[in-house]
């Protein structure tokens, strides 16, 4: 392609985007980002952070990063199979492992890479995947990478899993299946149906694959969703992210060890990745000790959660079926969810909304993502904006 056909194909569908109200503003925050930050010099009410428990700024992680920097450097210099393992990554996946309830444990570089490197190591084009359709992206990207058969699911139907189950175990053509499924549902907050997943995965001899990067810190008392359940010795695959209620940046792997040792010789972004630095896993050791030594974040979460659901509720929003803090108020026409998330930012609330190709058509929404860190006083602010935004354009 010419760089003029390229640039024609750029500004074309850029503003496709623009005129479909799908197009995604980035705002670069000038502060840290805790409960409140600052955009544009204006400080804001913050419900679009995956700083669940507000560790991302925590001052105890800030003393371990920094002696961690002091000690071993910025950087852990080479990809983990060369000489990239410093002890410091046994620590903290000797800490994960003790924290998922699993026999071992295996870091990367970021969640995503965690669904890119299992799946693709385990599966291949004689197997098939049985993947929830509102499954993230990273796991949908995982599944084609593998080559196996992608077979989708209705969410959180289980009937539909039984029946797609069945077929697949009986048309004799895979060597393996394989059940996939988040554990809470990022774009909605509900909690996968596990110990019915499980319980179709025994009848069909499936492994199972949960997914619990919003579930680890918030449910489970910070255990996550499988720990919720209590099917820490039922779920094969257990994976998670460091960034989101760890408050650092990473993911795991967590399962029996033969897994782990399988991931470790043929996962490709552990063999070609360059490891995590040495104060990104301090810090997340540091976040998991604090999750296993007490609850007292955790709680506040759900207490903020909580507040706030019942706030947004009361004021008439369509808040969805969640069973988590993640609270969407659901507006459904893209121009018009855009526009009531530019009317909050104009108030004082940075809620970012949620469009197509993130959520389906027709389905856009305001997401919500109270934390441990905010006050009550923060919460009926925000909520006295939202009040009058949803009289303003007529959503409530």
């Amino acid at each position: 392609m010419g760089s003029h056909l390229l640039d024609q194909f750029l500004q074309e569908n850029v503003q496709a985007l623009k005129d479909q109200g799908i197009y995604n503003e980035i705002d670069p925050i000038e502060s840290p980002n805790g409960p409140k930050i600052r955009i544009g010099g204006r400080e804001l009410i913050n419900l679009s952070s995956n700083n669940y428990l507000g560790l991302a700024t925590h001052d105890r992680l800030r003393k371990v990063a920094k002696e961690a920097i002091d000690e071993w450097g910025v950087g852990a210099g080479a990809v983990r199979t060369i000489n990239g393992t410093l002890s410091l990554h046994v620590e903290l996946e000797e800490a994960i492992a003790k924290f998922k309830g699993t026999e071992a444990a295996i870091a990367y570089q970021s969640g995503f890479n965690c669904n890119m490197a299992a799946i693709s190591a385990v599966m291949d084009k004689n197997d098939a995947i049985l993947s929830d359709e509102l499954n993230h992206a990273s796991i949908i990207d995982g599944c084609r990478l593998s080559k196996a058969k992608v077979i989708r699911f209705n969410h959180s139907d289980m009937e539909d899993l039984r029946q797609k189950a069945k077929e697949a175990k009986e048309s004799g053509q895979y060597n393996k299946i394989m059940v996939i499924t988040d554990g809470v549902f990022s774009m909605d907050g509900d909690i996968a149906k596990l110990p019915e997943i499980v319980k179709i995965a025994k009848e069909f001899d499936i492994m199972t694959y949960v997914d619990d990067a919003h579930g680890s810190g918030v449910t489970g008392k910070g255990a996550g969703t499988v720990k919720h359940f209590g099917l820490q010795d039922e779920v094969d695959f257990q994976i998670g992210t460091l960034s989101k209620a760890i408050g650092v940046v990473g993911g795991y792997v967590a399962g029996t060890q033969n897994l782990i040792d399988w991931l470790k010789v043929r996962s490709r972004p552990f063999l070609f990745s360059t490891s995590l630095t040495p104060a990104d896993v301090r810090a997340a050791r540091e976040a998991i000790h604090m999750l296993m030594e007490s609850t007292e974040l955790h709680d506040k979460l759900w207490e903020n959660g909580d507040y706030l659901k019942a706030g947004l509720k009361k004021l008439g929003f369509n808040i969805g079926d969640s069973e988590t803090p993640i609270t969407p108020c659901i507006i459904g026409d893209e121009a018009k969810t855009q526009l009531f998330s530019k009317r909050l930012n104009e108030e004082g609330v940075y809620a970012k909304s949620i469009v197509f190709p993130t959520v389906p058509k027709g389905t856009g929404r305001v997401r919500n993502m109270p934390t441990a860190a905010h006050t009550k006083e923060m919460l009926d602010e925000a909520l006295a904006i939202y009040e009058k935004v949803g009289k303003e354009l007529e959503i409530i």
